[in-house]
Formats: structure tokens, C-alpha cells, sequence
């Protein structure tokens, strides 16, 4: 589909990059020819996944264990990553998200998912764009959102909100950030089923016919998701700045994805409660 070196010569940072679409989109710039550098908090799921891209693709790439919730933390990484050339692109894509209902969640609860999905997409953003701006030095910021930024989504609040933030910064970084040579997109996919995404959102109870209820009756590819990401990081969308492209198969123009839990039991959720605090963290 694209030419074998268009990401040839570009240093990307995947922020969550060692599973799920993170990994996904990490394999295809691999090879595309970029180099890559993947951070996260298990640094055995990191170094499995650069084993296995610098394996197949006989392509740079580079680990770095980070908690981005913590924006001292969050320094330290991007300090690493400057020591040797400077980072061209930015992938926000580490997030976190469950079910539960909104009266119920805890501060801690809400502050799980908003703290990476929110504060750490927003303290990479801010540790790469001033480096940038500092160096002269054009880059891109990709955020993979979700399309609960269109529709609202009941019963993942958080997730929900913090994903329109981090619209917001999309769309306002374009134009203040524009003008220094840094392009701000997103992505909003919906169903790109993934172990982490699936067992935290769709546990048994939930609608079995949700994937064929999709106008175009199924759900994303990983590979569709990596191609379109490919694009939008690349110098071919040079001209694409502050827009956030669905990729959902229409999904969202016929619901937001949440109502068949609207008629839950208190058993289903008690269960499910039950089950997400038993989950390791």
C-alpha cells in the first residue's frame, strides 16, 4: 500500500507501545523504515515486542520503561531519548479504561484512567512539542482516541473525558503549534478488539452480536488501524494538522456503543466490580 521507506529516517516514540495496537502500529513504522522506541510500565512486554520487530524487520528499535503518569518521570524519558537525535514523532496511544457506573467509581477509580490517558498524553506532548520548539525541529503528535469524543459514551466517563481533552489539545496545539512546524491528529477508531481493551470492556453479559451490529458487520483490523496511522505521521499528510479521523466503519453513527448495558443487573455489575479488583494492576 505505501512505499517500503516512508517513515525512513523518522524516530517515533509509541507511548503503551509493547501490546494491543500500540504493538500493532510499532510493527508496521518498523517496517516502513523507521526507528523505533516503545515505552510502558512492563519492561518484559516491551522487550518481547522489540525482540520480535528487530527479528522480522532488521529494523532499530528501542525500549524505555516509563511510567508516564509521572511527569518527572516522563522528563527523565524524553532527556534519554534527546541524548542521541531528536524524537520526530509522538504517539499518544497509552490509555487506560473499564466499565463501571459513573456514581459508583472511587477518586481513585477515576483518577486510574484519567491519569494516563489524560495527564500522561499531555506531559509527553508537552516534554516533546517544547524540545521541539526549542531545536527548531518539525514533528508530529498523533493521539489515538476513541469515538466516545463524538457520541459521549455512558458507563466509561472517564475515559470518555479524558479522550475529548485530549481532542481539545489536538485541535489547539494546531494552530499555536502549526506555525513552528508541529502537526497535532488523532485517530478515533472504535471495535479494534485487543486482550487488554476486550477483557476490560466486554466481559461475558455483554451483547454477543455487538460486532455484526457494525454497518459494515465487523470489527477493525489492526493492520486497517497501523496503514491509516502510517499516513497521518507521515510527510504525505503534511497538510492534515488539528483533525481527528474516524475509523470505525460507521459505528458511531448508529450508537455509541454502550446501551446494551443500560439493561445490567445489579448482579451483572456486581460481578463485574468484582472481577476488576481482582485484575492486577
Amino acid at each position: 500500500m505505501f512505499e517500503k521507506g516512508l517513515l525512513a529516517g523518522k524516530r517515533i516514540l509509541i507511548t503503551g507501545g509493547g501490546s494491543g495496537l500500540g504493538a500493532a502500529m510499532g510493527r508496521r513504522f518498523a517496517e516502513l523504515g523507521a526507528e523505533l522506541i516503545i515505552c510502558g510500565r512492563r519492561r518484559d512486554v516491551l522487550e518481547a515486542a522489540v525482540a520480535s520487530i528487530r527479528e522480522e524487520f532488521a529494523s532499530p528499535a528501542h525500549v524505555i520503561q516509563c511510567d508516564i503518569r509521572d511527569g518527572n518521570a516522563v522528563e527523565a524519558m524524553m532527556e534519554t531519548v534527546w541524548r542521541e537525535a531528536p524524537l520526530d514523532i509522538l504517539v499518544n496511544n497509552a490509555a487506560a479504561t473499564f466499565i463501571a457506573r459513573t456514581e459508583q467509581l472511587s477518586f481513585r477509580a477515576a483518577d486510574a484512567i484519567l491519569s494516563p490517558t489524560l495527564h500522561g498524553a499531555m506531559y509527553c506532548t508537552l516534554a516533546a512539542g517544547r524540545r521541539w520548539i526549542e531545536a527548531g525541529h518539525r514533528g508530529v503528535v498523533l493521539s489515538i482516541l476513541s469515538t466516545s469524543t463524538i457520541t459521549g459514551r455512558a458507563f466509561t466517563v472517564p475515559s470518555a473525558m479524558a479522550k475529548s481533552a485530549v481532542l481539545a489539545m489536538t485541535k489547539s496545539l494546531a494552530v499555536e503549534w502549526g506555525p513552528k512546524g508541529i502537526r497535532t491528529v488523532a485517530i478515533a477508531p472504535s471495535a479494534f478488539p485487543t486482550q487488554g481493551a476486550t477483557g476490560q470492556l466486554r466481559p461475558e453479559g455483554r451483547d454477543p452480536n455487538w460486532a455484526a451490529r457494525n454497518p459494515l458487520g465487523r470489527t477493525g483490523e489492526h493492520r486497517e488501524l497501523a496503514d491509516l496511522a502510517s499516513f497521518l505521521i507521515s510527510d504525505a499528510a503534511g497538510y492534515i494538522n488539528g483533525e481527528m479521523v474516524v475509523q470505525d466503519g460507521g459505528a458511531h453513527l448508529r450508537s455509541s456503543g454502550a446501551e446494551d448495558l443500560l439493561g445490567w443487573t445489579e448482579a451483572q455489575w456486581e460481578a463485574q466490580r468484582a472481577a476488576r479488583s481482582n485484575r492486577p494492576t
